[in-house]
């Protein structure tokens, strides 16, 4: 073991992030052959997880899953954070780079209490407080009541187990990394457009740190990172916020990307959906779409944009 960490990782303290923030240190440990000692896991109890009881978007959004660990870095507490990139605001400090964004995962969502969406019972109330899940159901499923249901995996689960709710939706890359795999039915991302950057996990340092930049950078997975990038362009060009019901697919297609877009009112009543092509590192592509996508846009939809968060 070593005496001293080479790298201090701040990350939450929920047990996904945990994992989360494990991946990145046995990644780090293994492209520099270090010890698991080197890396030391600072965890944080981050806004986000002390308020479970109100829809994020109410309470100050995605900056709830960051506050903390970013006032650690700018302090130098820690060297490094790891995010959930779908929970990292679109516009971040300019003090602040993302250093790494590992593998992705599986970017589909888990449906829970039902083999399909087809197959949830009339009139079922379904669990879950993100925008782009809840219109996306209602689009699909008007007949469905949406019913508010926040919290990590297990308190989601348990929610459902006591009835309140007869089904919900959870990531399946956060139940792979829970050791969850075969927990409800996986909604294909080509049919149910998942959320953007869904699935990727990133680490922020600080922009000034070239040491910890250049150890970030071996653990970096380009294809990732060209997604993500690209889908974090479109939010940018939607100016969208926590309230903003947005879905995204992107994939590679040999040398280009392949965007696939939607975007929802509030009561999924309305879709505008879109797709482009594009070298990777174009995001001016992805916020074109973005752009286009507001042009033809009803107010119904258009006005849930325009705010990036």
């Amino acid at each position: 073991m070593s005496d001293t960490p080479i790298m201090r990782l701040g990350t939450r303290r929920s047990p996904l992030a945990m994992a989360q923030a494990e991946e990145t240190r046995a990644r780090l440990c293994a492209a520099h052959g270090w010890d698991v000692g080197a890396v030391e896991l600072v965890p944080v109890i981050a806004s986000g997880d002390r308020i479970q009881d109100r829809p994020l978007a109410e309470i100050g959004g995605k900056a709830l899953w960051t506050r903390e660990l970013d006032i650690w870095l700018n302090e130098g507490r820690i060297d490094a954070a790891v995010h959930s990139m779908k929970d990292v605001e679109t516009i971040r400090p300019d003090a602040l780079a993302i250093g790494a964004i590992l593998p992705r995962a599986d970017k589909a969502d888990v449906l829970l209490g039902a083999a399909s969406i087809a197959a949830i019972p009339a009139g079922a109330r379904v669990g879950t407080s993100a925008p782009r899940r809840a219109a996306q159901l209602l689009h699909a499923r008007p007949d469905l009541e949406v019913v508010g249901i926040r919290g990590n995996v297990a308190t989601r689960m348990a929610k459902l187990e006591a009835g309140e709710a007869d089904a919900t939706f959870l990531a399946a890359a956060g139940l792979m990394r829970l050791g969850e795999d075969n927990t409800g039915t996986r909604l294909d991302p080509q049919e149910w457009l998942p959320a953007p950057a869904q699935a990727a996990i990133g680490v922020e340092c600080r922009t000034s740190d070239e040491r910890t930049r250049e150890l970030l950078s071996a653990i970096d997975h380009e294809q990732s990172r060209q997604e993500v990038l690209a889908e974090r362009a479109l939010l940018e060009g939607l100016g969208g916020t926590c309230h903003s019901p947005i879905a995204v697919l992107t994939t590679h297609e040999g040398e280009r990307l392949h965007m696939r877009a939607a975007i929802y009112s509030p009561d999924g009543s309305i879709r505008v959906d879109s797709e482009a092509r594009f070298e990777p590192g174009d995001t001016d592509e992805a916020i074109a779409l973005a752009r286009d996508m507001l042009r033809e846009a009803p107010r119904e939809v258009s006005v849930n944009f325009g705010q990036m968060g």
